[in-house]
């Protein structure tokens, strides 16, 4: 008897019906020589402080740092879970091979180990590795079940990620709490939420402190088309004047036309992250709605799997390709033109090398049924990018404009859209608005036809302006921003190489930026998110860097990649993060600040 096990009941019953299993049982479900059961996410976590020892049940500045000398685990204290957890401990002592169908992620490899381990299993264990639910995905996972070693520094890399956060978590929050924090207040630090935290208060302070500083830019207009002077900005209005002087009095003159074809590639497929910063800035979606919908599509089998860090679709996805548009069906009239043609293979969609776990969400070709508003959004937005990467190029031409008058030299630029290509995806009824990152003020205009030594009147003009503070963050800023680790690149190549430098994973962020919210750390005007003033105060408490900045914690996440990869120890990461807890500790008991006095 083969015992499956999977995330959660909803999942189970898929998998049920794939293996032929029937027969409904008390927490499993039965038939055809499969038992299939579930656990609903977490049914085992690391222990509680007081567990491993008395003296840390009080919280006791002096009895920090806590370091276990070896973390275990424990159920988590919750009657469902435990009588779940029963059933399971029962039925794989019968099995002769249990199957982990758990999420294929880290967390997903993390959440079913513990279960195994905890259940005391001593069968063999494969691995069901499925990036969709349908009965086609389910039936190839298990025509090709993996050996569990395979999986061994994933699950290596998530046990020190959760050993990581319990060491910093529970160490820093007692002793800032202890030291700082005012009675019967808590003062929450996270490995990954104070660095996050610290990029929010950093902007409102920036915005805060901003001194405007004024700047005149010249214009002239010619031909009812404004160009502007290629100096840039004047500092001061005396110099800007003297310019104006020159030019006012003599005739605009065209020095220079040039036009310059090039292609704009459809926007890339998503992954999680380009995903909630889509719907942030069209519906102003949470990153959690937007997790919670896309998993949701998922599990309905209408998208692929949800929690992935890559916009790309690896080769062996190419042939099914033709199948999954033409399960498509609400989009009959987009995939009209692509009849009769073979599909293009492009490698900015298809490259194996750019795809570790899972390849991008796309549509899976179930027909969606009964869908919410929110999921039919966030389907649309998947379904149009899959569509538009099989659609040609989009042709444009930029022209750019030079004149001079008395030999001060202006410029301007307009875009012409050749051939729609791709964009044709995005233009039909019930689309949104389709715009690449960094695209936001590219908006199409087309020149009036001039031609090089033209001359005539024009209407020159000295503007006065101010320098304007940066933006606070929404939750589309701030998810880019945790993904560079605090970089913000507009460029798609840049940004895949600072990737491996993010804090946090695509699949935790929004749930930090909701403890944030729930910690009142932070709260959102409109679209915006500022500090409270606690989160103000708690981040100009915290004088040590490694707890706050972004690019030391993006640190350990890259090593944290490399423990997945085999390029890097789990011992060695979680020893320096005890060294690194011993050292702010004595830091912290040593310092003389009174917080009240900051007020």
């Amino acid at each position: 008897m083969i015992v499956c096990i999977a995330e959660k009941p909803s999942v189970a019953r898929d998998i049920a019906q794939v293996l032929g299993a029937t027969t409904k049982r008390d927490g499993y479900i039965e038939g055809n020589g499969y038992r299939v059961t579930w656990t609903f996410g977490h049914l085992c976590t690391l222990k509680e402080p007081h567990d491993y020892t008395p003296q840390w049940r009080g919280w006791d500045i002096y009895k920090l740092p806590m370091i276990p000398p070896r973390f275990g685990i424990k159920l988590i204290e919750n009657q469902t879970y435990q009588k779940q957890f029963k059933t399971i401990e029962a039925i794989v002592q019968e099995a002769e091979m249990v199957i982990n169908c758990g999420d294929a992620g880290q967390e997903g490899e993390l959440i079913q180990r513990w279960v195994l381990q905890k259940a005391g299993i001593k069968c063999p264990v494969k691995r069901l590795w499925i990036s969709s639910l349908t009965e086609e995905a389910i039936k190839e996972g298990f025509n090709n079940l993996k050996d569990e070693v395979e999986f061994q520094p994933l699950y290596e890399a998530g046990l020190a990620r959760a050993i990581g956060d319990w060491l910093l978590g529970m160490n820093a929050t007692r002793l800032y709490t202890l030291k700082y924090g005012r009675p019967k207040e808590v003062l929450s630090i996270g490995r990954v939420q104070t660095p996050t935290l610290a990029l929010i208060v950093n902007r409102h302070l920036e915005i805060e402190n901003f001194v405007p500083q004024a700047y005149w830019e010249l214009k002239t207009t010619y031909r009812d088309t404004v160009f502007n002077a290629a100096k840039g900005k004047f500092t001061s209005k005396e110099e800007g004047e003297e310019f104006l002087q020159k030019v006012v009095q003599n005739d605009f003159t065209v020095t220079d036309v040039t036009h310059k074809k090039g292609t704009e590639y459809a926007p890339r497929l998503f992954d999680l992250t380009s995903l909630q910063v889509e719907c942030n800035k069209k519906f102003a979606f949470s990153a959690e709605d937007t997790l919670q919908t896309i998993q949701s599509l998922y599990e309905k089998k209408i998208t692929t799997y949800p929690r992935v860090d890559t916009t790309y679709l690896s080769d062996d996805i190419f042939p099914k390709c033709a199948g999954i548009l033409n399960g498509l069906a609400d989009y009959q009239h987009l995939l009209q033109p692509l009849r009769g043609k073979k599909l293009p293979k492009s490698k900015k969609v298809f490259d194996s090398s750019k795809v570790t776990d899972h390849h991008a969400i796309i549509p899976t070709g179930v027909q969606p049924q009964n869908l919410s508003d929110m999921e039919r959004k966030v389907f649309d937005l998947v379904a149009r990018r899959f569509i538009a990467a099989f659609y040609p190029d989009s042709k444009i031409s930029t022209t750019t404009v030079l004149g001079k008058v008395d030999g001060i030299e202006f410029k301007t630029s307009g875009k012409q859209i050749l051939e729609q290509g791709w964009r044709v995806v995005f233009a039909q009824p019930g689309a949104q608005q389709e715009k690449e990152e960094g695209q936001e003020g590219d908006a199409e205009r087309t020149l009036p036809e001039f031609k090089v030594g033209e001359s005539g009147p024009h209407k020159p003009d000295l503007q006065e302006k101010w320098t304007q503070p940066p933006k606070p963050y929404t939750e589309a800023t701030l998810l880019r921003a945790m993904e560079t680790a605090g970089k913000l690149v507009d460029d798609e190549e840049l940004r895949d190489a600072l990737k491996e430098n993010g804090i946090g994973r695509p699949s935790t962020r929004a749930a930090i930026i909701a403890t944030l919210f729930k910690r009142e750390y932070i709260r959102k005007e409109r679209k915006n998110l500022h500090p409270t003033q606690t989160g103000i105060e708690l981040i100009a408490l915290i004088k040590e860097e490694l707890l706050k900045s972004a690019q030391l914690t993006g640190i350990w996440e890259k090593k944290l990649r490399q423990i997945e990869r085999k390029e890097y120890q789990a011992g060695q990461f979680l020893q320096e993060l005890k060294e690194m807890v011993t050292e702010i500790v004595t830091t912290v008991r040593r310092d003389t600040t009174n917080r009240r006095k900051m007020q």
